[in-house]
């Protein structure tokens, strides 16, 4: 298995690529980095009545955000083939699966099935009322050639199932979860190719997989009871199987299968959430791998390095928003200045009603003031969407002002427009300008005025920002500069000093 590696990664294009499938997407790209191997793309579009098209560019444009290149597979424009294997589109190799089936055929280990959806709906409701095991019952596999030639003749739809072996036992020896052995007579005769002449993905997979020359197969562990079948196939085929190894699955906070009602779970929605793709990439890693114990912050370089089925755990993988969270801002905090203003632009760039500045900000924003700003807002970050309103306190003419943010507890309105002129008045001599010197002039100014800090800080910080939280506060104020400060003091006092408040109920 570890001499010529040859793994990849086959979703089915049935919707935005979640987080599951894209973290089996990365371990697959892990263990072929790992060994020198190659990293194929396959896309399983069989099932024709779920496809989606605009999901093959989704599932590509995941991988690439995550870094995650390929040896072999679809070309990123057209789709064509990228690789020597190809087609890498399962639509494009019906030939190959009419083949396949035609010597399962020929060897007596398919047949073909006539059976109507309404006398397999009639079987699974009396299956349901005996409590007798699910599954088809192999009425056409008792058929007679006369029968077959008959409904040949008549036109019948049919659909050609595999004869599962009725005795013994099949094994499935997995590099994660060891033995795995399931009894013959407890399976059913499956669909190898459906009405519509679409293969099933029984089929189409041990085709493609062998075709390829695929070494491991690692996907999810819900894959597992179908291994069986595969390995039926393969066997009736005359062909060697490649390795299996399955996958723990994602929980919830709840310990149930992740789902939408956890939150999230489309790969490229974690991306317009303002996750950096670093994190990400660092983060699924880790949901059923482990190195050790304690190291949770790995480079690309590490993982690749690092990485083996031995360290694969059984057990469900538990999703940690909160983690996650918590890594993301490591890795911004790790970016720099310039780093940081880069992919925090596209997210400054959005229109208003999609979570970007207001729109009297205008989006030709200066980098070099960007770059002013970053060092007081990158340590505070944990998503780069919430960027938007840090630092929209920077650009905005008019702070929005609310007497219940600039009034202090123990203050009423004539004490805090006295106190923001004395602070008006202290800024302008100011000088320099710069950080420290503010808050040596504040500190002299709060002895004078006989507050606490809470007091003058939180009266000062409302002024000048519109928030009561904030970068810290000398520095925000050495950032915007005397001009906005005084104006924006300005503005507090004549919302106070007007009606305004009063209409605020105040």
């Amino acid at each position: 298995m570890l001499e010529n590696v040859r793994v990849r990664y086959a979703p089915s294009p049935t919707g935005e690529p979640h987080l599951g499938n894209i973290r089996t997407a990365l371990f697959n790209w892990l263990f072929a980095r790992h060994h020198g191997g190659s990293f194929i793309v396959r896309f399983e579009d069989t099932d024709r009545a779920r496809y989606i098209p605009e999901a093959l560019p989704n599932i590509l444009e995941t991988l690439r955000w995550l870094g995650l290149d390929w040896d072999e597979g679809p070309d990123s424009n057209d789709f064509e083939s990228a690789g020597s294997y190809g087609p890498y589109i399962q639509s494009q190799r019906l030939q190959l699966y009419q083949d396949t089936v035609g010597t399962l055929l020929n060897n007596g280990y398919a047949y073909p099935c006539y059976c109507s959806p309404d006398r397999l709906k009639e079987l699974r409701i009396s299956q349901q009322k005996t409590k007798s095991m699910l599954g088809y019952d192999g009425h056409c596999r008792r058929l007679t050639t006369g029968e077959k030639q008959k409904l040949e003749k008549s036109g019948a739809p049919k659909v050609i199932r595999f004869r599962i072996p009725r005795q013994g036992s099949t094994l499935v020896q997995d590099l994660i979860r060891g033995q795995v052995v399931w009894e013959n007579d407890l399976l059913d005769d499956f669909v190898l190719i459906k009405s519509d002449g679409f293969p099933t993905y029984h089929l189409a997979v041990v085709t493609d997989d062998h075709l390829m020359e695929i070494s491991l197969v690692m996907r999810a562990e819900e894959w597992l009871p179908s291994t069986p079948r595969h390995l039926m196939i393969y066997d009736a085929l005359g062909w060697r199987p490649p390795s299996f190894a399955h996958l723990p699955m994602i929980l919830g906070s709840d310990r149930s299968k992740l789902s939408k009602r956890h939150g999230a779970t489309s790969a490229l929605s974690y991306k317009e959430q303002g996750y950096l793709s670093d994190a990400m990439f660092n983060f699924l890693a880790l949901l059923g791998w482990s190195f050790d114990d304690k190291t949770e912050l790995f480079s690309r370089e590490e993982l690749i390095s690092a990485f083996s089925l031995e360290r694969v755990a059984k057990a469900g993988a538990v999703f940690d928003q909160e983690k996650l969270s918590w890594m993301n801002g490591v890795y911004l905090r790790k970016l720099s200045v310039d780093e940081f203003i880069t992919n925090l632009q596209p997210f400054l760039e959005r229109p208003f009603k999609s979570g970007g500045l207001p729109d009297s900000i205008p989006r030709d924003l200066d980098r070099e003031r960007l770059i002013s700003i970053a060092p007081l807002i990158q340590e505070r970050m944990k998503l780069l969407s919430q960027g938007i309103d840090l630092i929209s306190l920077f650009l905005e003419e008019n702070p929005a002002y609310s007497t219940k943010i600039l009034l202090q507890k123990g203050m009423d309105v004539p004490t805090t427009c006295q106190v923001l002129i004395s602070t008006r008045a202290t800024l302008e001599c100011v000088e320099p300008w710069n950080a420290s010197e503010l808050e040596r002039a504040v500190r002299l100014l709060l002895e004078e005025l006989d507050l606490n800090t809470g007091q003058l800080f939180g009266s000062i910080r409302a002024a000048v920002t519109g928030r009561v939280a904030s970068p810290p506060l000398f520095e925000t104020m050495d950032v915007l500069g005397r001009e906005v400060c005084v104006v924006r003091l300005t503005q507090a006092i004549n919302h106070l000093d007007s009606r305004d408040h009063l209409d605020e109920g105040m």
